[in-house]
């Protein structure tokens, strides 16, 4: 029994000094952490479903997957609305700074279709990567799935709360 108490006090120790016991000073103030969302591409060969996380605010937008090196198989980021503060569709540039995973990175217009795919970003790159021409959202997966599921520029981009044209 005192091995358990012992045990539980260090976790909700190690919960306080790492922010999680639900409160914090304003100064201290971390953006809570993205939602998941399913994703699901529509290409030639079929439907491809991801579990993805969502960027939606700028902060989250700007930090987007940087030093992460755990995404999943069928993983990656949203970022919608693109731009986080709404508006009409615009042009998107995206690069991989702090990125130390390859990724796909599929710019997606208003109507759900992808306008184009950036396909194994090299990581780490400070190299600008345009989406050319206005997009509404941009989804990043895990380097490499585009070209091993089939999906290509033109195919359909789906998830729970988008708005159709």
């Amino acid at each position: 029994m005192r091995v358990r108490l012992v045990t539980l006090l260090a976790l909700v120790a190690a919960g306080v000094a790492s922010g999680c016991n639900g409160t914090t000073a304003a100064s201290d103030q971390v953006e809570a952490s993205p939602q998941m969302v399913s994703v699901t591409i529509t290409s030639a060969n079929g439907r491809h479903a991801f579990l993805v996380e969502t960027a939606r605010t700028k902060d989250q937008q700007e930090r987007g997957l940087m030093f992460r090196t755990d995404i999943p198989q069928n993983g990656g980021m949203l970022f919608a609305p693109y731009p986080p503060e709404g508006g009409p569709p615009r042009e998107a540039n995206f690069w991989m700074k702090n990125t130390p995973s390859p990724l796909d990175i599929m710019f997606i217009r208003a109507d759900g279709t992808i306008a184009r795919i950036a396909e194994n970003t090299a990581p780490q790159s400070e190299t600008q990567i345009p989406s050319g021409e206005p997009v509404s959202a941009v989804l990043e997966l895990r380097g490499g799935r585009a070209l091993d599921l089939g999906i290509a520029e033109g195919d359909h981009v789906a998830w729970a709360g988008r708005k159709s044209p």
